[in-house]
């Protein structure tokens, strides 16, 4: 199975590669990713396309999570407006005319449904060598499992992690700032109030690694906060039902035929001859 992250390939092309802004445009680079790394990674099995939808239930658990990404966006250059307009709708095209499944799951995110399809590849008759395409180093933990791998569109290397456990405890206890997740020695508001974070030491660290409930009542209490924002095993069970459903209920094979009309009919000229790459 190859879990693609189709955010990640998206906008983050947009980003780092400064394309421009045109409907046609980012839709052939969209495409042509996905090609590429069915090519690549064909071995893996079916493509499966994971987006984030809105109604995130990390915000109702933590409202202040990635607060500054709107404030980022705003000072952007980027007309994002357009660019969730154009990739929301190419997503779309994806779901109707491509022989993948796509799952854009209400309430979550794309890293809980890559996630949770990863974890249910260790659940009986359902083993299978699993590569997610992201450059998302929260992904990082899931090695603990050895058939998932990982590799970075960004990059262009895999990710590896010796030690996903320890990975994954140093990782609640520093907080994630790109996702406004302070360190657990910091309070809930020290990222939308602009304030520094308390120091996390290597010996208080060393010290939290043994035992989160260490340093007492305050600091177990954002470790638990913490945990919930980045441990992918803390998405809530109905949604995590809801994927496996989401997944389980397509059937991509119906699509096959779909692929060539769509490319012309699109006019993408330079991936029309290679039709046959994206099965």
């Amino acid at each position: 199975m190859i879990l693609i992250d189709y955010n990640g390939i998206a906008i983050g092309n947009i980003v780092v590669q400064k394309i421009q802004v045109e409907e046609n445009m980012i839709r052939h680079m969209i495409l042509n990713s996905i090609r590429m790394y069915r090519q690549k990674f064909k071995e893996y099995g079916d493509v499966v396309i994971v987006a984030d939808a809105g109604g995130n239930w990390r915000k109702d658990v933590y409202p202040e999570y990635k607060a500054s990404r709107k404030k980022n966006r705003d000072a952007s250059s980027i007309d994002w407006n357009e660019v969730f307009r154009i990739t929301n709708m190419v997503r779309d095209e994806i779901e109707e005319h491509l022989p993948y499944r796509v799952l854009h799951v209400w309430g979550c995110e794309a890293d809980d449904a890559i996630a949770q399809i990863a974890i249910e590849t260790q659940e009986f008759g359902k083993y299978e060598e699993v590569m997610i395409v992201s450059a998302d180093k929260d992904f990082a933990q899931l090695q603990m499992y050895p058939n998932i791998k990982q590799y970075s569109p960004m990059t262009k290397k895999f990710i590896k992690e010796e030690n996903p456990r320890l990975f994954l405890e140093s990782h609640i206890l520093s907080g994630d700032n790109g996702d406004g997740v302070p360190n657990v020695l910091s309070d809930d508001k020290v990222f939308v109030e602009g304030r520094r974070q308390n120091v996390l030491s290597k010996k208080k660290k060393d010290a939290l690694l043994e035992d989160p409930k260490s340093m007492g009542e305050e600091v177990y209490r954002n470790y638990l906060r913490n945990k919930k924002m980045i441990d992918l095993t803390e998405c809530p069970d109905p949604i995590k039902q809801k994927i496996i459903n989401t997944y389980e209920s397509q059937d991509p094979t119906e699509k096959r035929g779909k692929i060539l009309l769509y490319l012309v009919q699109k006019k993408c000229k330079l991936l029309v001859e290679s039709a046959q790459e994206f099965l």
